[in-house]
């Protein structure tokens, strides 16, 4: 199966290539919005390729059958499917996640990675952006593959961070990693 070229999410931003253009790729994403305080990282191998996996994270529809953190998910402007400036809900089982957060996908390469960025979440949360990295475990391996949660978080109000955001990191970590 071939896969779809990269796509790039043309956005608002002081940051732009040298030829001028505000476009960015899924590197640029990772500079960008990963760029500040410290990055959680949490992995998991998988008896399935990537792009069964990728299009299975990213369905809504299906959504809620494996991702038992959740008790909502689902995308919330006009489009049917997961993609590049497609806007998602997703509310959570604990008490710090049921408030819900928005986030809108900024990259969208599939079955490669796909990252999101919050637009509206809960009050403690100044910004929120994620990556989810699809590999290939080793030639051959097609049928395994290797996927990579990254995610960055940042707590309000601004002078609290000090203690706040290692806080929010631990709290996101635990639930993330505990769901594999």
């Amino acid at each position: 199966a071939s896969s779809t070229p990269a796509k790039h999410f043309v956005w608002d931003s002081p940051y732009s290539r040298s030829n001028g253009t505000p476009e960015i790729s899924a590197v640029d994403v990772g500079r960008i919005v990963m760029g500040y305080g410290a990055a959680v990282e949490c992995g998991v191998e998988i008896d399935a390729p990537c792009q069964e996996v990728f299009d299975v994270i990213h369905d809504y529809g299906i959504r809620l059958r494996w991702d038992t953190l959740l008790s909502k998910a689902c995308i919330v402007d006009r489009s049917t499917e997961a993609g590049l400036g497609v806007r998602t809900l997703c509310v959570g089982r604990s008490a710090v996640a049921s408030l819900g957060m928005e986030t809108v996908y900024i990259s969208f390469d599939r079955p490669r990675v796909a990252a999101v960025r919050m637009k509206r979440g809960p009050w403690f949360i100044a910004d929120f952006a994620a990556s989810i990295r699809h590999t290939a475990l080793a030639p051959g391996a097609e049928n395994r593959s290797r996927v990579i949660y990254k995610f960055q978080i940042r707590a309000r109000p601004r002078l609290l961070r000090a203690v706040l955001d290692p806080l929010l990191r631990l709290v996101f970590q635990r639930e993330t990693c505990k769901s594999h």
